[in-house]
């Protein structure tokens, strides 16, 4: 084993001993890290012990091997080293992924932004689409999603749509979907049958917390205003409408959804520390050498990252060159065959940069 991976084992087994302390339950937060960390670790674990075992049937498998004198089951014997030695070897390649250093950005929750652009109301249609395909996964995954801000078109699309999404590794399963969207079908309000192109763009943001970003009172303008746009019963009647501005960086954040102007408040300043996070992270990123920078981490909202065609059933992944004829099921929320391999051409970008 490498001095890395040693270190790993030491670790895991320190783990293992100090979630069964009772002791622990005491401090949440202290119980959370470490349960956290104990699965990580775990996983890494029980690939090495598969890879010893694989490692000790075929040293059995050679004596066999060895001392075996009838003709036939020593082929037997050979044919079985071989399937051991395969195994190995997958296993070997999957220790290797496991072991790319862990990205801790990976545990967030995120704050998720999808935009109309390009195709009038079709974008907008396809907005919602998109947030439906985002919410049934969630729900698969058992995470929860929360509606921050919403603007609804006439035909039930959105020109724009914010929302939250909590639960465990949310962030490196969706970190990936930054980026333009492309639609091509037949809008329901297309009388010819024509099929029409639109796009959308998705952001991706990492919540950050109280203490990981600091929002100074003097750096802030907050206005109130009536809340606009179609029903409500508070529309235009109270000034519970909230727009931030963060004067160092001109952000500026409008909140309107919530009666309450400290709720519309509150989920504003969400937004805004996670849109603040983003911008220092993006400096830290640019600050990397490129050898590590992975393009499809890059997050690049103008780069068009994927096309959904939907007389073709087909979805395409343009930056893994990845492509499924099931865009009905994907929609529907079965979308975890795409962000695995997204996750897993990064792993493989990761490893190739460390080995070179």
């Amino acid at each position: 084993m490498t001095e890395r991976l040693v270190s790993i084992i030491e670790r895991h087994k320190e783990l293992s001993k100090l979630i069964s302390d009772p002791e622990l339950v005491k401090d949440q937060k202290k119980y959370r890290e470490t349960m956290k960390e104990y699965a990580r670790l775990n996983e890494i674990a029980e690939t090495q012990t598969h890879i010893e075992n694989l490692q000790r049937q075929i040293k059995e498998t050679d004596v066999l091997i060895a001392g075996e004198k009838d003709p036939e089951m020593r082929d037997l014997a050979k044919e079985e080293k071989l399937e051991l030695e395969k195994q190995l070897e997958e296993k070997s390649e999957e220790q290797k992924l496991l072991l790319i250093p862990h990205d801790p950005l990976d545990e967030k929750n995120i704050i998720m932004e999808i935009r109309a652009g390009t195709g009038g109301d079709e974008a907008a249609l396809f907005v919602a689409d998109l947030y439906r395909m985002y919410s049934r996964f969630a729900e698969t995954k058992g995470w929860k999603f929360e509606i921050m801000s919403i603007n609804e078109t006439e035909l039930g699309g959105y020109k724009e749509i914010i929302f939250s999404i909590t639960g465990s590794n949310v962030y490196e399963n969706l970190r990936y979907e930054s980026g333009v969207h492309r639609v091509q079908r037949v809008p329901a309000t297309e009388a010819s049958g024509r099929i029409h192109t639109s796009a959308v763009t998705v952001a991706v943001l990492p919540e950050a917390e109280e203490t990981e970003i600091e929002i100074r009172p003097e750096d802030l303008r907050v206005d109130v205003m009536r809340a606009g746009g179609p029903g409500g019963q508070c529309v235009n009647t109270t000034d519970s409408a909230v727009r931030l501005t963060h004067l160092p960086t001109g952000l500026v954040v409008i909140q309107q959804d919530e009666k309450s102007q400290l709720k519309n408040k509150a989920k504003a300043m969400r937004v805004l520390r996670a849109r603040l996070f983003e911008l220092e992270e993006t400096k830290k990123n640019a600050e990397r050498s490129e050898a590590r920078k992975s393009q499809i981490g890059s997050g690049d909202r103008s780069e068009r990252i994927r096309t959904y065609n939907f007389p073709q059933n087909r979805l395409t992944d343009h930056r893994i060159n990845l492509t499924l004829y099931k865009l009905d099921l994907v929609m529907a929320g079965d979308a975890g065959e795409l962000f695995d391999a997204l996750k897993l051409s990064v792993r493989e970008e990761l490893l190739a940069a460390t080995a070179s």
